[in-house]
């Protein structure tokens, strides 16, 4: 006895998926015939072959181009079909209205979706919940204010931007604005260039540190790069050790160094009992806030001389000399 049996052969080159049917083979001993169900299964892309029968590399390109990415690898058995992560979508293949516009699969994916966020994101998680990186998604600030995965990820392209160190940027300003404009100012980090990417700091599936940073806290994820400011210092300065956004804005500013504000005025809004413009100067023994308030004699000598805060105290991460200064003869 012989039946028809449909067989797939798969070879992947320059030219694409090549497929190859043979029909009429003798009965190599199965008892049960294969029911028209069981024909129809996806024998084609891993279990897609139901779905390239509309989707082919003429009318959805850009539904094929999944073949040149991650979750398309062939070789590799992690790898989704297309109803893992849009659903069974019976409605979808059945079409029983005979719609020219077939219904929508179970889960989409565009920025219009009517897939509720939570949904998406549940089935991307269903694969790489297990990445340590994403531990601290549920509760994080992205996830709780609805951003999809494909918010920022493009899983159909072979070219994800947000996974490149140069075009990641651009996908985060899509959203932080603010940011955009403070790493065009003339004081930045290297990010414009090239050098650096958001997620050199940040950790954007969430962490235990604020703002989504990397590490714990503001400090030691900027230590990560400038070692030298770690310390320990016989001398701190207490406002650098809390945290360095006290004094820096990490994205920008018009100020060398990422400073907030230029040196004296960027100290005074700490180094001022009276809330003043002028900070503390030493006298002999007592302590003027005031510029031109005299001291045992002296007056505010460092201002009329045109003299700045850091002309003494150069060291104002820390140090092993008294006042953050640099030993004096």
């Amino acid at each position: 006895m012989r039946k028809a049996v449909l067989l797939s052969t798969f070879l992947w080159g320059a030219g694409g998926i090549v497929v190859t049917l043979a029909a009429d083979l003798p009965n190599l001993g199965e008892t049960k015939p294969a029911s028209a169900t069981t024909v129809t299964k996806d024998l084609v892309l891993k279990d897609d072959a139901k779905c390239t029968r509309c989707h082919d590399e003429t009318d959805s390109p850009q539904v094929l181009s999944i073949g040149k990415t991650r979750h398309g690898a062939l070789a590799d058995a992690r790898t989704p079909t297309c109803t893992s992560c849009h659903g069974d979508s019976e409605a979808h293949l059945a079409n029983v209205a005979g719609q020219q516009q077939r219904p929508k699969p179970e889960r989409t994916f565009t920025k219009n979706s009517t897939t509720p966020i939570e949904a998406r994101n549940d089935a991307c998680l269903s694969c790489h919940w297990k990445d340590s990186t994403r531990s601290h998604w549920m509760g994080s600030t992205h996830q709780t204010r609805d951003l999809a995965c494909t918010a920022c990820h493009r899983i159909h392209t072979a070219h994800d931007a947000v996974r490149d160190k140069i075009s990641q940027p651009e996908v985060c300003f899509t959203c932080h604005k603010e940011q955009r404009a403070q790493i065009n100012r003339p004081s930045h980090h290297p990010i414009p260039e090239g050098k650096m990417s958001c997620s050199d700091c940040h950790n954007p599936h969430g962490s235990v540190g604020p703002k989504l940073m990397k590490r714990d806290n503001v400090n030691d994820t900027c230590y990560t790069c400038h070692m030298e400011k770690r310390g320990p210092f016989v001398h701190t300065h207490e406002p650098v050790a809390e945290d360095c956004s006290n004094c820096h804005n990490p994205h920008g500013t018009v100020v060398e160094s990422m400073l907030k504000a230029r040196p004296p005025f960027l100290c005074h809004q700490c180094h001022t009992p009276h809330g003043g413009q002028v900070a503390q100067i030493r006298g002999q023994g007592q302590t003027s806030a005031l510029l031109g308030a005299t001291t045992s004699g002296k007056s505010g000598i460092n201002y009329t001389q045109g003299r700045g805060c850091l002309n003494c105290h150069t060291q104002v991460h820390g140090t092993n000399n008294p006042s953050a200064t640099n030993p004096t003869p």
